[in-house]
C-alpha cells in the first residue's frame, strides 16, 4: 500500500471496500436487501468471531499487492433483539463469552437491532432475564472485554456496517505511514 492517495484514489479503494458476512449469520435478508440496493460489495466467509467484519482485494494499481482482510481488526456481532442477546448471556453465556476471549485485540462491536437500554431497564424484552442482571451483565463485558455496544434499528443495521468499515478504512488509508501487511 502506497504511502499517499489522490481523493480520486481512496475513493476508487473504498469503492472496493468488501463486507465479510459470516457462513452462520442467519436473519439478515434486510442488511444484504440493504447492501444489494446500495451496490455495497460483500461475500461469505467463516469468520472465527463476529459476524460482519471486510476485507479489500489487491489492487496492484494502488500499491495494494494482496488481499488486506480486517477480520482480526474489526467486527460487528449482531443481536436481532434484546431476547436473542438475553439468550446468549444465559443458556448460552459460556460460547458467548468465549467469542469475546478469542476476539483478542481486535475492535468488537456488539450491535443490537431494535432496543435500548433503557428497554433493558424497563424489562421490555421477552425472557425472564432480571433487568438489573442484565445491564449489569453488559456493562461488565463492556469493562472486561472492551466492547461498544450499538443500539441500532433492522431499517439502519446495513447502512451502520457499512458506514462503520467505511469509515474505519477510510482511516486507514489517511493515517497510512508505512507497510501495511494483511490485517494490520
Amino acid at each position: 500500500m502506497r504511502y499517499h492517495y489522490t481523493e480520486k484514489e481512496s475513493k476508487e479503494i473504498l469503492n472496493n471496500l468488501t463486507i465479510l458476512v459470516d457462513t452462520r449469520e442467519q436473519a439478515n435478508n434486510h442488511i444484504l436487501d440493504f447492501f444489494n440496493k446500495k451496490k455495497v460489495k460483500y461475500k461469505n466467509k467463516k469468520l472465527d468471531f463476529g459476524d460482519y467484519s471486510f476485507m479489500l482485494p489487491s489492487m496492484p494499481d494502488m500499491g495494494i499487492l494482496k488481499p488486506l482482510v480486517f477480520d482480526n481488526e474489526l467486527v460487528v456481532e449482531r443481536k436481532g433483539s434484546l431476547t436473542e442477546l438475553s439468550g446468549n448471556l444465559t443458556k448460552d453465556r459460556e460460547r458467548f463469552e468465549k467469542e469475546l476471549i478469542r476476539k483478542k485485540n481486535s475492535k468488537f462491536y456488539l450491535m443490537i437491532e431494535d432496543g435500548s437500554w433503557e428497554d433493558i431497564q424497563s424489562g421490555n424484552y421477552n425472557t425472564q432475564y432480571n433487568p438489573v442482571s442484565f445491564l449489569a451483565t453488559l456493562n461488565a463485558y463492556i469493562a472486561r472485554y472492551q466492547i461498544d455496544i450499538n443500539f441500532v434499528s433492522k431499517y439502519y443495521a446495513g447502512m451502520y456496517i457499512h458506514a462503520l468499515f467505511n469509515y474505519h478504512l477510510r482511516e486507514v488509508i489517511l493515517n497510512y505511514k508505512g507497510d501495511l501487511e494483511e490485517g494490520e
